[in-house]
């Protein structure tokens, strides 16, 4: 027994074969003991010596899986993950030392080495091996059979005729492989109803190239070993099954491959409505053209036709509905009688965005339509009500009345609806328990991002009852608190640095702060912290305000705070901060000159406000005074456009053109220069936002509550992020636009630019942000459409924004109800798109303003350039929606 662990210890295998092989099954149990016992020592062995222990591991995982009797401890042992190292696992050892025992036993270790999803990959050959003169199924378990494709895929072997040379492995034909192995029939079907398909399989260029899966698996069926109705059946079930485009597209090469019969086609009709109608993009299309050739055989009766269409004709892509709109001419011509089935499926095209479809379908149904089917010509008339305003008004010549409950053909009664702006909730403090305060400190302790609404609460009421009573508050903290680590009574004082806002005063209550390290000259960070990145200096605000409650909580507490907002947004209005001035000139407190500061930058500036406060008599109503005047006015931004390289030359590694953009800078902010504590004065200083600068992500909430009635401000901050969204593959400064339109203060030219860029931006997620901000705006009467379609204008010439991700904002926006607002600021920016060499969903963004106007109808002067391209020939998207546009406005404004 020495000698055995000896030789594991030693890492001899071919020692540990040897004197295990005469060994008795009891003989070989009573070893498990102590095999045991060295795998829990290797367990406790560093990383250092057990790399130098992979021979001792080998020969550890050899001795232990000849030593188990039991079939499932025999499994375990021979799948642990802590008995495997880096190299390729030895099959040859463990198998020789298996093959004696009973096959029914070893048809069980290897039905359970295959059940182990993590190892079954690597234990392939040993459950092969196993299996091998057992008479035993193969396993069919989906990792197995993802192993079993590779391994044949790339399967050796040695035979070499070449005499006096060592026999090498060679690549061994895929057909030779198949037709070699003896689990093939089993095993091919499983590859039809694994959850995802075997990697291996999608190894090709070309599937009908021979020693590639699709064409080895028809050549099975040909040659009879795997029946091909099996493989027909197995593709249609897999595909019906649904899944990433990727991973459907092996088994449609397949059926491409198979080449199959029309009494085959025909068999599967209805599977190849089904994936017309639900599939992917690139699997319905193949359904389609599947059916297509069943038409063009005479078997696809017109019912089944109709039912294909109906499906088929309410997907969004264009390509598909225009080609089942092909077919269903093809089908009328072919026997005018199937009109009754075939028109009223034609008619779910009428609810398809593409008003070009529409028309489409509209052409189709009149083409075939005849002047005594009245019952018919009644049901096309329910249909098309969801025909756009100028179709409608040629469908009711065709069908006759059409209802039109909403009165959207009539514009002189259109009604423009907008979403509701978003309501503002009001904080309140006053009056909260220190038990509320308690409960609300310890959930923002494990919250990774409070909003300000439960930052701002919870500082107040720990200043509010610090002052009352701080004893009994700190009474209450210390077990709400007592799984922090700065909190127990022996952790001495903790690091500013590492607590957030409200554990900053949770800690200055329970006192394990040290008042010199919360003192206005320690510096927060490094030198020059905020000096390059408005983010960090936004956060520095934060968190000196933060430190110098707690300092006063320490010394000198306050009674409550200043800047505590009014409303959740972060706003205070300015009676509210005029009421605390007076309280604490009443109790003789002196404000702490950070949450001052930060009042200032909070209070909504109102003028009729400043005598009230000059009336106080005091520094801070006096301060207070001028700032609702005139020192809290920022000074508009300038504004140029910049052919500078935003960042990387290359992308993805390949070239990365320069686009040109524009650039807002922020002035001088002189009174935030000279008379707020130093840590607020980068936000008073020139400066334009900082490119690919990340620091917005999970604070933007507390970083817009800095400055929530400096929307201009913060927007020039935003613009470089934004800008990066749309001419890069940046992402999720669009959120951030949407919460800096709720905010208050000025809606000027930069919050109109960003909202701007937003719409334009490459990912669909912030383009709907950016359309919630103008809705917002709209919704406030803040929003200035000639502005923006200026801005718009000048950004498509820039090419900022591509005319296709600007027609898919503008559709958004116009399904809210918001026709006439869409139109109002696309009419500005069209004569950029209408220019001389028109971009890329150029027609798109036509077919937007066109429906905007169909629905609304304002009328009014036609866009720069439409004319023009009116009159082009031809029956491109560009000129078809720009003569439909013609036609709407000068309907219109003819009317």
């Amino acid at each position: 027994m020495n000698t055995l662990l000896d030789a594991v210890r030693a890492g001899r295998c071919d020692l540990v074969t040897a004197l295990i092989t005469p060994l008795t099954a009891g003989e070989r149990r009573a070893l498990l003991p102590e095999l045991t016992a060295l795998r829990r020592e290797i367990r406790t062995w560093d990383w250092s010596r057990r790399w130098d222990a992979e021979p001792t591991l080998r020969a550890l995982h050899l001795a232990g899986a000849a030593c188990h009797t039991g079939p499932a401890a025999a499994a375990s042992w021979i799948a642990a993950r802590d008995l495997r190292d880096g190299r390729t696992r030895d099959t040859a050892r463990p198998a020789a030392l298996l093959a004696a025992r009973d096959p029914a036993w070893r048809a069980d270790v290897a039905h359970r080495l295959a059940a182990r999803t993590a190892t079954v990959e690597d234990d392939y050959p040993l459950i092969r091996a196993l299996l091998e003169g057992t008479e035993a199924p193969a396993p069919t378990t989906d990792g197995f059979v993802h192993a079993w494709a590779r391994a044949t895929t790339t399967s050796t072997d040695t035979n070499d005729t070449t005499t006096g040379r060592r026999p090498r492995p060679r690549p061994r034909p895929l057909r030779v492989a198949l037709r070699e192995d003896p689990h093939t029939a089993q095993l091919v079907p499983r590859l039809f109803e694994t959850a995802e398909p075997a990697p291996s399989l999608t190894w090709y260029d070309d599937p009908k190239t021979p020693g590639r899966w699709p064409a080895e698996l028809a050549h099975l069926a040909t040659e009879g070993t795997v029946p091909r109705r099996a493989l027909l059946t197995g593709t249609v079930n897999r595909l019906l099954r649904g899944g990433r485009t990727g991973h459907l597209a092996f088994y449609t090469d397949l059926l491409d491959v198979l080449d199959l019969t029309t009494d085959e086609r025909a068999e599967h009709t209805a599977d190849w409505i089904a994936l017309a109608a639900d599939a992917p993009s690139p699997t319905a299309g193949r359904a389609q053209q599947t059916l297509t050739a069943l038409f063009e055989a005479g078997r696809l009766p017109a019912d089944r036709l109709a039912e294909m269409s109906a499906a088929v004709l309410f997907r969004p892509e264009k390509k598909l509905v225009r080609a089942q709109l092909v077919l269903l001419g093809k089908a009328l011509r072919r026997d005018r009688e199937d009109r009754f089935t075939l028109l009223p499926a034609t008619a779910a095209a009428f609810g398809h965005p593409d008003t070009a479809l529409q028309e489409k379908a509209l052409k189709l149904v009149a083409a075939h339509l005849r002047p005594d089917d009245d019952a018919l010509r009644a049901d096309l008339a329910f249909e098309a009500e969801q025909l756009g305003p100028a179709l409608r008004r040629t469908a009711a010549t065709l069908l006759g009345a059409i209802a039109d409950p909403a009165g959207t053909t009539d514009t002189e009664g259109y009604e423009e609806t907008l979403p509701a702006a978003p309501a503002r909730r009001p904080l309140t403090t006053g009056g909260r328990s220190i038990a509320e305060a308690v409960e609300l400190v310890a959930a923002l302790a494990k919250t990774n991002a409070p909003t300000t609404e439960e930052t701002e609460t919870a500082l107040d009421l720990l200043v509010r009852h610090a002052h009352q009573d701080r004893p009994a508050l700190a009474a209450a903290l210390l077990p709400a608190l007592a799984d922090r680590y700065w909190a127990r009574e022996d952790a001495g004082h903790a690091d500013p640095a590492h607590l957030s806002a409200p554990e900053l005063l949770a800690a200055a209550v329970l006192g394990r702060l040290d008042p010199a390290d919360l003192s206005p000259q320690r510096p927060i960070h490094g030198p020059g912290f905020g000096q390059h990145c408005i983010h960090d200096a936004l956060q520095r605000v934060t968190t000196a305000r933060a430190r110098e409650a707690a300092l006063r909580v320490l010394t000198d507490p306050l009674p409550f705070l200043l800047a505590t907002p009014t409303w959740d947004c972060g706003t205070l209005e300015p009676h509210d901060l005029l009421t605390r001035l007076t309280a604490y000139a009443r109790q003789g407190a002196t404000p702490a000159p950070a949450d001052f500061a930060q009042a200032l930058l909070r209070v909504r500036r109102d003028p009729q406000a400043a005598a009230a406060a000059d009336a106080l008599a005091t520094g801070e109503g006096r301060r207070l005074a001028a700032w609702l005047t005139a020192d809290g006015e920022p000074a508009p931004p300038t504004r140029h456009v910049s052919d500078q390289d935003r960042g990387p030359r290359t992308w993805w590694g390949a070239e990365r053109p320069t686009v040109p953009h524009i650039v807002l800078e922020v002035p001088e902010h002189p009174i935030i220069q000279k008379e707020f504590p130093v840590v607020f004065h980068p936000l008073g200083r020139p400066r334009t936002g900082t490119p690919r600068c990340w620091h917005w992500r999970g604070q933007e909430r507390a970083h817009l509550a800095v400055l929530p009635q400096d929307r201009e401000t913060q927007a020039v901050w935003l613009l470089p992020d934004l800008t990066g969204c749309a001419i890069d593959e940046d992402r999720g400064a669009g959120e951030v636009l949407s919460r800096l339109a709720e905010l208050g203060g000025p809606a000027g030219p930069a919050l109109h630019l960003a909202v701007a860029t937003g719409l334009g931006a490459r990912h669909a997620e912030d383009r709907l942000a950016a359309v919630d901000a103008l809705l917002v705006l709209a919704a406030r009467a803040e929003l200035d459409t000639a502005l923006l379609g200026r801005d718009l204008a000048e950004l498509l010439r820039l090419g900022t924004v591509k005319p296709n991700r600007l027609a898919d904002a503008a559709r958004t926006a116009a399904a809210t109800g918001a026709y006439a607002t869409t139109w109002a600021f696309l009419a500005g920016s069209l004569p950029a798109v209408l220019a001389d060499s028109p971009g890329r969903g150029a027609g798109e963004l036509l077919a937007v303003a066109a429906d905007c106007v169909e629905h609304c109808g304002p009328g009014g002067p036609l866009p720069e350039g439409l004319a023009p391209a009116a009159a082009r020939e031809g029956t491109s998207q560009l000129a078809t929606q720009a003569r439909r546009l013609h036609t709407a406005l000068t309907t219109t404004t003819a009317g």
